[in-house]
This record gives structure tokens, C-alpha cells and sequence, in this order.
């Protein structure tokens, strides 16, 4: 269900952006090309299509495990938690849409990100989450965030009106992203304590891991 909700989302919201139904008024519009770029260069919509995916590999396999794996969840869930947070107490209060921009706004910045997390606490999967598992998860918003001010500086175009230097300020920024930063390392160490404490079944070990590292005293197969 996650996944068909934030898939659904994601692709209403494009088809919105494509009409330029987004756009205030006098807004010289982009080209269709630069429209698709810039819609996929939000961080909510990159946290979407993750919780889309990983929601969806689990729906296949609900045992899914891989080193990779357990840092694009953790980006999933972190990711839009954020976006939830974010939405609500810095952009909701700037919201005026109606219809189905309503509908789009609220189901992509609020339903998605309460889905993902119930899903979680429902179905786990638990124990995939450790330390090293959250640092990792740290790259990908790092990249995001400098990719985000490198080419807003260079085309003068900003997904999020704080991150906006030109408006904000250099200062504002800088607090605004180590702040989105932190809080978004918190929530990730709380997906880490919740997947360390909340009941749940250890990772499943394949036969080939446990004939290459068989238990001691067991001598393995041959």
C-alpha cells in the first residue's frame, strides 16, 4: 500500500508540474526538460520514489537484506520523516492550494510520510539498522544538499525558499541546512534505537553465509 500511494503521488504530482499548475502567476515558465529536472531535484521527491522502493522490495521479499539495502531504508525513513517535519512547520503554514493540489500536497507531505512509519513499526523489517548503517545514510542528504547549492548558485534556482541564498542569506542557510542536518541525523538514530528495541526477528542467514561461517564446533558439509 506504501508503495502504490507514494508511486500514485509522485506521479500525480509530475503530471501537475508538467502543466505548470504549480507556478504562480507571471512565473516565466521553464522548459519541460528543466521542469522534469527540477521536480526530481526536490528532497521530498527523492525520499518518495525511496520509500517507493524499499517499500516495494519488501513487499516482495519481506526478509530483504544487503548492506546497500539497509542504507537506502534508513534513507526512506529518515528521509521522509524530514520531509513531513519540514513541510509542516516551515512550509504548511505558506500553503494555499486547493483541489487536487490539495489533495497532492497533503497525501505527498503528510500521508506518505505517516505510512512509511507505521509501516515500520508494523513490519519492521528489525535489525538491519547499526551504526555504521546511519553514518552511511548521512551521504546521500550531504550530496543532495551540495549539489542543491552548487547549482542553485550557478542557475539561480533553489527547490526550497531557506536554502535560497540569494533571499536568506548565506548565514540562514548555513543554519537552516546544519539544522535540517541534525535533525535529520536524530531521526535516523531513533529508527536505529527503535530497530534495536522494538520486537522483531534477527536477519534470516543465507545457507551460503552459513556454510562459510558455520557455528563453532560445527564442522560444515561437504
Amino acid at each position: 500500500m506504501t508503495c502504490a500511494v507514494a508511486t500514485l503521488v509522485v506521479g500525480l504530482q509530475l503530471a501537475q508540474d508538467w502543466q505548470a499548475v504549480w507556478d504562480p502567476p507571471g512565473t516565466v515558465e521553464p522548459s519541460h526538460a528543466v521542469r522534469v529536472w527540477r521536480f526530481f531535484s526536490y528532497f521530498t521527491t527523492q525520499s518518495a520514489l525511496l520509500v517507493a522502493v524499499t517499500s516495494l522490495t519488501l513487499a516482495r521479499r519481506p526478509d530483504r537484506d544487503g548492506r546497500l539495502w539497509r542504507v537506502a531504508r534508513l534513507d526512506a525513513l529518515a528521509g521522509i520523516t524530514i520531509t513531513g517535519l519540514v513541510h509542516w512547520f516551515l512550509l504548511h503554514p505558506l500553503d494555499h492550494w486547493h483541489g487536487w493540489l490539495w489533495i497532492s500536497d497533503t497525501v505527498m507531505h503528510v500521508v506518505v510520510p505517516i505510512l512509511a512509519v507505521l509501516g515500520w513499526l508494523a513490519y519492521g523489517p528489525r535489525r538491519r539498522v547499526t551504526g555504521r548503517v546511519v553514518l552511511l545514510a548521512l551521504v546521500w542528504p550531504l550530496v543532495w544538499l551540495a549539489c542543491t547549492l552548487v547549482v542553485g548558485g550557478l542557475t539561480g534556482w533553489y527547490p526550497y525558499f531557506f536554502l535560497d541564498v540569494r533571499e536568506s542569506g548565506a548565514g540562514v542557510v548555513t543554519v537552516y541546512a546544519v539544522a535540517i542536518l541534525v535533525v535529520l541525523l536524530l531521526a535516523s538514530c531513533l529508527f536505529w534505537l527503535g530497530d534495536r528495541w522494538l520486537p522483531g526477528r534477527r536477519p534470516s542467514t543465507s545457507p551460503a553465509r552459513r556454510a562459510a561461517h558455520p557455528s563453532p564446533g560445527v564442522r560444515p558439509r561437504t
